[in-house]
């Protein structure tokens, strides 16, 4: 009886503790997305009178009234056309070789490690790294390319984890069937895992890449200009992208740029909308049932 007691305290106490732990997470979520709405509120307020084709289409000025995005979107497009092909190209070769072709030894270990650590460096240290590199060491200045081969350091860490999952998650039958069929490890790697694997790889290739678009602090480092009145001409050209040029309108005291900075926002979030509905349709379209 004593002891049917001490359990029904022991099991009524658990049942506080857990209703307990599920308010304090359910008040945090409903603060964190009340925040967040009243931000994305304020944003939308201010930038909607402003997102008009004269704003797309012009470039930056002195004058908000005269403002515009068109330099800063181009400088994006051509910065993020050359980050994500070099980035995707050398992050699935590298997770390719480091779970089908490299020995599992210490090596290897440390090489995972490193990439696993890398994931989680702060931004602005790429951005230095790219100074190094490709700025002051490769002579590139302050062109596009040098700015996208500083974001592709930053999220290739992202794209390599993010296959070497997708790899794993492919069942091993499927390795073993194309084997006894006469397969080679190459033909087996990219004519039944990686297609198989190609969804999560996609996924974790564009969230990567809007990670990218939404970094200002490498760029920044490198030295990306924050007015630009020009649009890039190839990859040796100067450029800058809407979130230095929205960091830029921020930093102005003058009331108006604040407003033409949340239609440069609404702008920024909406690329960034479209690249990641873009990884869930094509998660879904690539998707195939495995038997």
């Amino acid at each position: 009886m004593l002891a049917h007691s001490r359990e029904h305290k022991i099991y009524q106490w658990r049942k506080l503790k857990d209703t307990l732990f599920k308010g304090l997470f359910f008040t945090a979520i409903v603060i964190s997305l009340a925040a967040l709405a009243a931000l994305l509120g304020g944003i939308l307020m201010k930038g909607l009178p402003y997102l008009t084709l004269d704003f797309l289409s012009s470039y930056p000025s002195r004058f908000a009234a005269k403002a515009g995005i068109k330099s800063a979107l181009a400088g994006t497009f051509a910065f993020i056309m050359i980050t994500g092909p070099t980035a995707f190209v050398v992050g699935v070769l590298t997770a390719v070789y480091l779970e089908e072709y490299a020995k599992k030894n210490w090596l290897t270990n440390l090489l995972q490690l490193n990439i696993a650590n890398l994931a989680g460096v702060p931004s602005i240290v790429y951005g230095m790294l790219g100074m190094v590199i490709f700025v002051r060491g490769l002579g590139l200045g302050r062109s596009v390319l040098a700015g996208a081969l500083t974001m592709t350091l930053l999220i290739l860490p992202v794209i390599v984890v993010a296959t070497q999952e997708a790899i794993k998650a492919v069942p091993v039958a499927l390795r073993h069937a194309s084997y006894a069929l006469g397969a080679t490890t190459t033909q087996t790697v990219f004519r039944v895992v990686l297609p198989v694997a190609m969804p999560g790889i996609l996924t974790g290739t564009i969230l990567a890449v809007s990670r990218a678009l939404g970094e200002t602090a490498p760029l920044i480092t490198i030295g990306a200009l924050t007015y630009v009145a020009f649009l890039p001409t190839g990859p040796m050209s100067e450029f800058t992208v809407l979130p230095i040029q929205i960091f830029n309108w921020v930093s102005r005291p003058q009331a108006a740029f604040q407003d033409i900075a949340a239609a440069g926002i609404i702008v920024l979030l909406s690329i960034m909308l479209l690249l990641n509905g873009a990884a869930i349709y094509l998660r879904n379209k690539y998707r195939k049932p495995v038997e």
